[in-house]
């Protein structure tokens, strides 16, 4: 099976490659840029403007999009505009099967970003070609990028009672290379990390992976957004869940 990826260069994108390359698919992959390496076929594609897309989705069975541009002026322009520039282009094409990955909660969580991930879900359901949507909790190394951002100026600063169900991406791409072998749902899937943590628990947990005296300064996130995240808007009870815990990226990036 020939498998178009989006957004390869990417979190998701960079643990898909290997996966799908092992597991037997012939895999073409996009980039806004040119790339050269040996075990992929690179095509350069703007979703910003379609150009590129005529060629890229030629001769393919199914597309993996992946491509996202999170919390830009543009954002509208690449997830929902863009998304329909494929379904059109690959439909054209008669590619059988598109899997768009999304992230759970935004159906619930009033978060300007989830409200374009929504649209681009509806654009899929209701485009040209057999489609799932996989909607993933947040990547583990996300969780690590947020309380870097969170500390810069000293306490780790958020809301203690948010709730997060983090996920390794590996195992997000071994999940999206079933739904591939699979087929089309038609469907949406949910798909999270093996544990729901408050965030005063993963910031003890990572400042005690890192030997830090980093205070948690809690502040109380107002309004409707804070709501959906402490009743737990970012989690899923779906099974099957990923297996790597927090504590397993910890040690993995600590020692």
């Amino acid at each position: 099976m020939k498998i178009l990826v989006t957004g390869a260069s990417g979190t998701l994108g960079r643990a898909a490659l290997p996966r799908l390359r092992a597991d037997g698919f012939d895999v073409r992959a996009t980039s806004r840029h040119p790339r050269h390496d040996p075990g992929t076929d690179w095509a350069v594609v703007d979703l910003a403007t379609g150009a590129g897309l005529a060629e890229a989705v030629a001769g393919v069975d199914a597309v993996l999009h992946l491509a996202s541009l999170p919390n830009s002026r543009h954002t509208h322009q690449v997830d929902v505009l863009g998304t329909r520039r494929l379904l059109l282009a690959a439909g054209r094409a008669g590619v059988g099967h598109l899997v768009y990955v999304s992230i759970v909660g935004v159906d619930r969580v009033p978060f300007r970003y989830y409200r374009h991930k929504l649209a681009a879900e509806q654009a899929v359901t209701a485009g040209p070609v057999p489609w799932t949507v996989l909607r993933a909790t947040q990547f583990l190394p996300f969780v690590d990028v947020l309380l870097r951002t969170a500390s810069r100026f000293g306490p780790v600063v958020g809301d203690p009672a948010m709730l997060a169900q983090p996920v390794d991406q590996h195992e997000v791409a071994g999940r999206l290379a079933e739904r591939l072998t699979a087929g089309p749902l038609c469907g949406v899937e949910e798909y999270g990390g093996p544990q729901v943590l408050r965030f005063d628990e993963a910031v003890r947990a990572w400042r005690a992976a890192r030997g830090s005296r980093r205070p948690l300064l809690p502040v109380r996130f107002p309004g409707r957004l804070g709501r959906a995240l402490r009743a737990g808007g970012l989690t899923t009870t779906a099974t099957p869940t990923g297996r790597r815990t927090w504590a397993d990226h910890l040690v993995d990036t600590t020692g």
